[in-house]
């Protein structure tokens, strides 16, 4: 593997986007950019710059524009920044698959269809999340990339003195922080370590959240009223140890990243959409299976991609 952030390029916002966090990503790593198109790429929307007569010279020519945009967009932002730009000859899914196994992470870009809708996943990205055998991060069209940014001269508070004009003082945004989705049934240290080392190369905080359900009689209230609170407590109390268990290892690992716990009655899904409204990056895992069942993404994950509003790492495991 080589140690690089690669993002997957097709010429739509949404990869342009996805191009400009992985920038910021292999910054804060200290490690190159690799931009990548494949050769048979074809954009989710056709546009008036987009080829159509399929694979050959065309797709090519097209392909090094992209690859040329991207690259100025980006050392606009990252001047420094090493950049590798790199046309592959297959079909989108299989060429992603392939640069993201030799990278730290893949980076790729998902379409925004509105609050109420949700976010549009489409085919090839599925296909690469649910067979990736590296971490891939879905990014939206807009999404900061979590890098410093200058202080924006309207967004000021103004303070004025009898005599002595205006002074203006920039209002420092809201601090962020990482978000990481936990199964306790199957807590492993490729997820958990992902997620606090973006927390640290961020020097942002971690959250963790555990989603539980009550058990169906205490839910159902067929049960002596008292005794179902003890039994709710004490089931809140055990997972909450559990967690901090899980935890403790990482904690020690990683002192300088602040980390806040939550075991959370409900669905987990619905908790980390909820979190991922003031979050960098949201951290969740994906089992991986072998090639004769298929892909296989999850429920929770899958409701995390095509509802939050946050950059989402699906870090696979065993």
């Amino acid at each position: 593997m080589f140690p690089t952030i690669t993002a997957g390029l097709d010429g739509s916002p949404e990869s342009m986007a996805a191009a400009d966090w992985a920038a910021g990503e292999a910054r804060r790593r200290g490690l190159p950019l690799r931009l990548v198109h494949a050769g048979e790429w074809q954009p989710d929307t056709v546009t008036p710059h987009t080829p159509l007569g399929g694979p050959g010279p065309p797709q090519r020519h097209w392909g090094d524009r992209v690859l040329r945009d991207a690259e100025a967009q980006v050392r606009l932002r990252h001047p420094d920044l090493r950049i590798v730009g790199e046309q592959i000859a297959n079909e989108p899914v299989a060429a992603l698959l392939g640069a993201a196994n030799d990278s730290e992470m893949l980076v790729i870009g998902s379409r925004g269809l509105g609050a109420v809708a949700g976010f549009l996943v489409g085919s090839v990205a599925l296909g690469v999340v649910g067979r990736a055998t590296r971490p891939v991060v879905l990014v939206r069209a807009g999404e900061p990339d979590g890098t410093a940014q200058p202080a924006d001269p309207s967004a000021t508070a103004t303070a004025t003195g009898a005599g002595t004009g205006a002074r203006t003082a920039a209002i420092p945004a809201p601090p962020r922080h990482v978000v990481l989705g936990l199964d306790l049934n199957g807590p492993h240290d490729a997820v958990i370590g992902f997620a606090f080392e973006a927390a640290a190369v961020r020097q942002s905080a971690l959250r963790v959240v555990h989603g539980w359900y009550l058990p169906a009689y205490y839910s159902f209230g067929t049960a002596d009223l008292a005794v179902n609170q003890d039994v709710g407590g004490e089931l809140a109390d055990q997972k909450r140890t559990a967690l901090a268990d899980a935890l403790r290892p990482w904690r020690e690992k990683f002192p300088g990243v602040r980390v806040t716990a939550q075991a959370v009655i409900g669905r987990a899904s619905h908790h980390l959409v909820d979190s991922a409204r003031s979050a960098d990056l949201v951290v969740v895992g994906r089992r991986t299976r072998t090639p004769a069942i298929g892909a296989h993404i999850g429920s929770v994950t899958h409701a995390v991609l095509h509802h939050a509003v946050a950059p989402v790492a699906v870090v696979p495991h065993d």
